[in-house]
């Protein structure tokens, strides 16, 4: 990729393979299922998401899927919640990240969404970094878990 800034715009249903593959590349197991499940929701709900892609050349290099939550635990705004977000191992520390967040921060400022949360393990640090970097902070809340079946 070089220099070259990537072309940010919104995902086709034509990129959904290559943002599948490269999810893959990135967790090593395919979660075909969760995206087709997305993209079926976001075309029944277009208002609901943001899901952006980064091409660089003539290949989906990054993307970042984002919902709209409006109303959930109480708030009172809509928030954009980052579900994934992902770049081809071989192009990372070249700005497509970046360039995907200012680019979903723009489109959500348009839609007068002025919070955008995610959750993100601890422990790949490359990620929580980057996260940092992106300006975000840890959250006034916590997120609670309960195993279901331990409690039936």
């Amino acid at each position: 990729m070089g220099t070259a800034k990537p072309v940010v715009r919104p995902i086709t249903e034509a990129d959904l393979e290559a943002v599948i593959a490269l999810d893959g590349s990135i967790t090593g197991s395919s979660r075909k299922g969760f995206y087709t499940k997305r993209w079926a929701a976001m075309n029944g709900a277009p208002e609901a998401f943001e899901w952006l892609v980064a091409v660089a050349g003539n290949r989906v290099a990054g993307f970042v899927s984002t919902h709209i939550l409006d109303g959930e635990f109480g708030g009172t705004e809509p928030t954009a919640v980052i579900d994934a977000i992902g770049v081809l191992p071989e192009l990372r520390k070249q700005g497509i990240a970046r360039a995907l967040m200012e680019a979903l921060e723009a489109r959500l400022k348009a839609r007068h969404i002025t919070e955008l949360r995610t959750k993100a393990d601890w422990m790949p640090h490359n990620l929580v970094q980057f996260f940092a970097g992106a300006g975000f902070q840890l959250a006034p809340s916590l997120v609670l878990e309960s195993e279901i079946a331990t409690h039936l």
